[in-house]
């Protein structure tokens, strides 16, 4: 799971800065090219596109962070009194929180507030599993009592994807990519490859660096760990989003290579993703914003076709 270590300074009002949901797969649409400076501007063409399946998100927790010298410490805790029944496959079921220790999170001294959710992949079934993922989300606003009452408002509500995202809207994607264990270092850094004569490996580097200083450097290419990286992709579009795929369908004939048919809410996203097919894909709010205003995205036409030449 990506961990989100920066989170932007977001709205005035109390809102939801972050996301979740699982990678589906890639296909094609047209849509009239929205980029005002591109040679393109106002012409339909053919782009990439990716789909993530969002099944609502349950709050479980509410935390408050106080920023000291060694870092951030949780001051202030509560927990919702209606779990959900699969949390307990993930963590010890917590206690219902007492009522003083909720009375006083309005008033402990702190600086962040920030939410604990839980992915619900029981609702969907390309995912082989019904253990919930549990990711910190950070609420924005001004006004330190208007988080904390909204994130107590939140506590065990299922939270719909179109509460966060909108069509036309940037979002910071956050997620691991494709892990590739031991490579060599052709592969991990794509350095040329030795003459053909060469004494020893063709597949290497020609030195590791001079006599002096003896020691080699971290910028020469080496052998090591490959892929299985965290990665943050900025700015990517919301071209659509799909809140019934029965009526509205996006899974192509056949259904997605690895991942089968999307039954549940899901994002079309402008471009491509991190990682393979059925790994959690972490959202959060623009930290590069573009554009102040959101636009209409003009989808005309998004491909069902196979994906698997059938």
């Amino acid at each position: 799971m990506p961990r989100i270590r920066s989170w932007p300074a977001g709205p005035k009002e109390p809102v939801l800065e972050g996301f979740a949901g699982y990678k589906v797969g890639m296909t094609h649409a047209f849509i009239v090219d929205y980029r005002k400076r591109s040679t393109t501007a106002g012409q339909e063409l053919s782009v990439p596109v990716t789909v993530v399946e969002v099944p609502p998100v349950r709050v479980v927790a509410a935390r408050v962070y106080r920023t000291g010298p060694y870092g951030r410490n949780v001051v202030g805790e509560v927990w919702t009194d209606r779990p959900d029944e699969y949390i307990g496959r993930r963590l010890p079921l917590r206690p219902a929180t007492a009522p003083e220790t909720r009375a006083a999170f309005g008033t402990v001294p702190g600086d962040e507030v920030r939410m604990v959710m839980q992915t619900q992949p029981h609702l969907i079934t390309g995912i082989p599993t019904k253990v919930p993922d549990l990711f910190e989300v950070r609420v924005s606003g001004a006004d330190p009592g208007e988080r904390r009452r909204y994130a107590l408002e939140q506590l065990g509500r299922e939270i719909p994807a179109e509460e966060f995202a909108q069509e036309g809207e940037f979002l910071d994607v956050v997620a691991v990519t494709k892990g590739k264990g031991f490579q060599g270092h052709t592969k991990r850094w794509g350095v040329k490859l030795q003459p053909r004569k060469n004494s020893k490996h063709r597949r290497m580097i020609g030195t590791l660096g001079p006599h002096n200083p003896s020691f080699v450097s971290y910028r020469i290419p080496q052998a090591g760990q490959t892929g299985y990286h965290r990665r943050t992709v900025y700015n990517l579009r919301v071209l659509k989003v799909v809140r019934d795929p029965r009526s509205d369908p996006v899974t192509p004939l056949g259904g997605f290579p690895h991942y089968g048919e999307v039954r549940s809410a899901c994002l079309v996203l402008h471009g491509s993703l991190p990682g393979p097919a059925k790994r959690l894909i972490r959202f959060r709010l623009p930290m590069r914003r573009r554009v102040a205003s959101v636009e209409k995205v003009d989808l005309r036409y998004l491909s069902t076709r196979s994906k698997q030449g059938a």
